[in-house]
């Protein structure tokens, strides 16, 4: 087993939140709070959260995070 991590971020909107939602669905878990700045080159709130899921066999760097 071997644990993964993902840093997942988007514009305020519902667009970070259906993210957030479809990862959670996908088994992966929340790790530590979720974090906001604002991008002053675009004028816009972004959002991060990361996440991370325990995964059957080893980690590799070419591993798709998002199709796990």
């Amino acid at each position: 087993m071997a644990m993964i991590y993902r840093f997942l971020s988007e514009d305020d909107t519902s667009a970070f939140c259906h993210k957030i939602s479809a990862a959670l669905a996908k088994g992966w878990q929340l790790h530590g709070p979720a974090t906001m700045a604002f991008d002053s080159a675009r004028g816009v709130m972004r959002c991060g959260q990361a996440v991370t899921k325990e995964i059957e066999g080893a980690y590799h760097p070419d591993m798709k995070l998002g199709e796990q």
